[in-house]
């Protein structure tokens, strides 16, 4: 009998050993697993058996990553995003899918291969793009939100992509008839168990969790992803569908947050396994004889997609540096990737030098993509002048609003809490400045009369600009704690003297950002943005009876300061599901508009249910609205309703007619 347990001790002390090391250089931990693979594999050193065996424990690693995407798909996030997601991730994946089919059938491949190269390089890195916004803070920037929305898309189209390969690898048919086939066995198989298995995995669930014993818990998620992946396996599909597939169904039950972190230990160690044998697949002899090819693909490869990315962010109107910063972050080869190539080669659609140099050219752009994302800044802003200048115009505009306020507040956010944060200085006749880096929410919010302005907080400039040097105090009012370390230590090596109050979601880091030199850290949960109103009332000279007297008031009338506020993009992707959300909408009476020269009291705008809560007007602090208040061409009139009655009252006004529900 094959005595295996020198070749697993081999395997474990050199995938310890090789993830140290690449993590020591910041390195993922799936390259760390390439190595391994490829230098102990059959095409190297041989120390690893490549048996039928190793490739389906193997694939097991895919199943459990494409359980776990099912496990985190949500159709609300999906339908938040559906702007970015369909229309920015959908145009990237089938302009490249089609751009790379058309080289790599020149090249001399058939459609088959050319799909399987297309559909692995339209895939980009999910693990290093978000692990590295996340360090910089990036995540809710717009080059952020835009890469994260063409990432869920990606993630999305593996599952047409893993019904077709299998049916393209089908002999002795007609490709039409058994791509029709493989589609209709996955519709009917969706319309099944999202129809009959949504309503029996509920309660089959309650009833394996009401027996309390964690190791039946886990052995019945593990029966279900296998389960569902051997079905689609004989209906003629992928293992890796029916794992998404369950993964989907069990999102669905309140047990989701538990099989992630039951099932997170076997599926980190089988994709592991799944990435080693993937290095097996490396011939490191074929690599260095074509290294020229590899690389010419690799520069291709990765200028190619950062371009069609580019072009397609560009072509819905972001500024072109925003574009660019896009590009470059999703320019490399991602794990699915992987995945495409993997089955690819089990289907026998691809193989040989075609996919050695496809390989190793995703590999190298893995390896070469943290150095893009981290600069991605600086590229910008050296290819686009006029990103240069419009982030140089950014911090005039804001200077030139900062440079004629002393002792004021700066508000770092203007999301919920910054909002009526600032609602309580203006009741104080405290000035304040707000920055945000949401420009619906500034134009907005801006047009509404309030101080509010477009600009990253984390940037030295743009405090700067905001006249923290003669600030009174400075609020970080929302709730992250990377960004408020960042803010904090530009401000102690600026601004020493400057008190800082920072938000956090609780109270777990409040003694790490007090030593990072913030005044005061208010917890969420000790009232929030009431609490956050009255440390910055005391820090700017009001007594403390009057705060508390204040407090009480705004309590007693039901926090009537704080309904509503104005919504910008981030809010829309977070709220999708709160349609009844009551919020503060301004609508601007542009030339030609319906309402001009009407009273009030003649739209009847409360058949809308919506209260109009005051009309700013050109070169006016605002005035109290009366039905009998008439509407002229460039007045603000700020709303305040649900969402359907803000926009048919919008609609009211602008068109004199009213959107359909």
């Amino acid at each position: 009998m094959f005595d295996t347990l020198p070749q697993i001790l081999l395997l474990l002390v050199s995938a310890v050993l090789a993830v140290a090391l690449f993590r020591k250089f910041r390195l993922p931990a799936m390259l760390a697993y390439f190595f391994v693979g490829a230098v102990l594999g059959p095409h190297t050193f041989g120390l690893l058996p490549d048996t039928e065996a190793t490739h389906e424990l193997a694939e097991f690693g895919i199943v459990f990553l494409m359980f776990s995407i099912g496990l985190e798909f949500s159709l609300p996030q999906l339908y938040a995003m559906r702007k970015k997601v369909l229309g920015l991730g959908g145009a990237q994946v089938v302009l490249t899918l089609a751009i790379v089919m058309g080289i790599a059938k020149l090249a001399g491949l058939d459609w088959s291969a050319a799909f399987v190269v297309g559909a692995a390089l339209a895939m980009s890195s999910t693990a290093i793009v978000s692990k590295i916004l996340a360090e910089r803070v990036d995540l809710n920037s717009r080059h952020g939100r835009l890469s994260i929305g063409v990432l869920l898309f990606q993630d999305l189209a593996v599952v047409p992509v893993l019904v077709l390969i299998p049916a393209l690898g089908a002999e002795g048919a007609k490709l039409l008839d058994v791509l029709g086939m493989a589609m209709l066995k996955a519709a009917a198989m969706l319309l099944f168990l999202f129809t009959v298995g949504k309503w029996l995995i509920n309660p089959w669930f309650n009833l394996v969790a009401s027996q309390r014993s964690r190791e039946l818990f886990v052995m019945n998620v593990l029966m279900v992803t296998l389960l569902l992946a051997y079905v689609t396996k004989l209906a003629g599909l992928s293992y890796a569908l029916g794992a998404f597939i369950a993964g989907m169904l069990i999102s669905e039950t309140k047990f989701r947050y538990q099989v992630e972190s039951d099932i997170s230990p076997f599926r980190d160690i089988l994709l592991g396994l799944f990435f080693i044998s993937i290095g097996m697949l490396l011939n490191m002899a074929q690599i260095l004889q074509h290294i020229g090819l590899v690389l010419l693909v690799l520069v291709a490869f990765v200028l190619l997609k950062a371009v069609i990315v580019t072009l397609v962010v560009r072509f819905v109107k972001y500024e072109i540096g925003v574009a660019i910063r896009t590009g470059l972050i999703l320019a490399q080869a991602g794990e699915f990737g992987f995945v495409i190539l993997a089955l690819g080669v089990e289907q026998k659609l691809i193989g040989g030098e075609a996919l050695q140099v496809i390989l190793a050219a995703s590999l190298l752009s893995m390896v070469i993509a943290p150095l893009l994302i981290q600069y991605n800044g600086r590229i910008a802003r050296k290819m686009a002048r006029s990103y240069t200048r419009n982030s140089g115009q950014v911090v005039q505009d804001i200077e030139d609003v900062g440079k004629h306020m002393h002792n004021h507040v700066v508000i770092c956010g203007y999301g919920r809490s910054g909002q009526y944060l600032a609602r309580f200085l203006i009741e104080e006749h405290i000035p304040y400045v707000a920055l945000d880096i949401d420009p619906t929410r500034v134009l907005e919010a801006a047009a509404a009369g309030e101080n509010v302005m477009f600009g990253d907080a984390a940037r030295r400039a743009v405090l700067e600009a905001a006249g923290s040097a003669r600030a009174k105090a400075l609020v970080i009012s929302y709730a992250d704690n990377r960004a408020a370390m960042k803010i904090l230590h530009i401000v102690q090596e600026n601004y020493p003297h400057l008190p800082v109050i920072v938000r956090t979601v609780d109270d777990s880091n409040m003694e790490a950002l007090q030593a990072a030199g913030a005044a005061e850290v208010v917890p969420e949960i000790l009232e929030g943005s009431l609490m956050l109103a009255s440390h910055a009332l005391m820090l700017m000279g009001v007594p403390l009876n009057k705060v508390v007297k204040r407090i009480r008031l705004f309590r007693e009338e039901r926090y009537k300061l704080f309904k509503g506020y104005f919504h910008g993009i981030s809010d829309v992707e977070e709220d999708a599901l709160e349609k009844q959300q009551v919020r503060l909408h301004s609508v601007i009476i542009s030339p030609g508009s319906y309402a001009i020269g009407r009273r009030l009291a003649d739209m009847q705008l409360e058949n809308f249910e919506v209260e109009v809560k005051s009309i700013r007007r050109p070169n006016s602090n605002g005035t109290v609205p009366t039905p009998e208040s008439q509407l002229a061409e460039g007045d603000v009139v700020v709303l305040l309703g649900q969402p359907i009655g803000l926009t048919n009252a919008q609609n009211a006004m602008l068109i004199g007619k009213v959107a359909t529900k």
